[in-house]
């Protein structure tokens, strides 16, 4: 935690907004997506969904291939408080749907469903996209695929197994956007992200959860940003964002406030 607040607080002195950013394709993106509002009609589905979520007191076995939690004492946990503590934020699922939009991404690969309302943000955003989702727990699975369904979420496919197995067979396909929300630890996301880059196009978008989640994460990122085939990278503390634009002639590295 006390890493957490210190990467915070280093984040708050280094970030700016759109006026202090000098790329047209940044600024262009912030104006017109992270500045941006979600469909009425998406906006009351996330917070049935998430409302639903924040009151299911079933309880499952949760199967953790990751860092672990930093609250949880058992592997026994209701789905309410897997969400409460660990789910994806309101602001940062609304985030996700406009970045769909934005970019028109049709092929999307999500390496971690948890409870699904990542995934749901992203089959929001475009109705006619194919996504498929990796989630190393059978009943967290479960949880997701039934709200899912609950939801009427069509456009979704679920594989269920440890990420070391069952990423490297998807991989024989470009994707439009991939999000990384399953191993907040710096070997595996390494990994991963190593092994996705045979998967990108000249568009492709990475988006990576929990970035100063742990030295660890943070290292990671720092491995991220620096490698050759990345052109520009936006840090907005909780998310880091990796694009591969060829046109862009230098790398550039954002900090940005959201």
């Amino acid at each position: 935690m006390f890493f957490q607040v210190k990467s915070y607080f280093s984040f708050i002195f280094k970030a700016t907004t759109k006026y202090g950013v000098h790329s047209p394709f940044v600024y262009n993106l912030i104006t017109n997506c992270f500045d941006g509002k979600i469909k009425k009609e998406d906006k009351t589905i996330l917070r049935k969904y998430t409302n639903d979520l924040s009151k299911d007191n079933k309880w499952i076995n949760v199967d953790d291939f990751g860092a672990g939690s930093r609250v949880f004492k058992s592997n026994k946990r209701k789905v309410k408080d897997i969400y409460n503590n660990a789910g994806i934020s309101t602001k940062n699922a609304s985030l996700l749907i406009r970045l769909i939009q934005y970019f028109n991404a049709k092929n999307i690969l999500e390496i971690g469903t948890s409870l699904g309302v990542g995934t749901l943000s992203l089959s929001l955003g475009n109705k006619n996209t194919s996504i498929t989702t990796l989630e190393g727990c059978q009943e967290t699975q479960t949880v997701a695929q039934n709200y899912l369904n609950k939801f009427s979420r069509k456009n979704i496919n679920f594989v269920l197994g440890n990420f070391d197995e069952t990423l490297k067979p998807l991989l024989d396909v470009q994707y439009d956007l991939i999000y990384f929300d399953g191993n907040h630890q710096k070997e595996p996301t390494i990994q991963y992200f190593e092994q996705c880059l045979e998967t990108i196009h000249n568009k492709s978008v990475f988006i990576f959860d929990d970035i100063h989640w742990s030295k660890g994460m943070n290292e990671a990122w720092d491995y991220i940003k620096n490698h050759k085939k990345v052109t520009l990278t936006i840090d907005t503390f909780y998310w880091g964002i990796v694009f591969f634009r060829e046109e862009q002639f230098e790398k550039e590295h954002f900090v940005l406030k959201v």
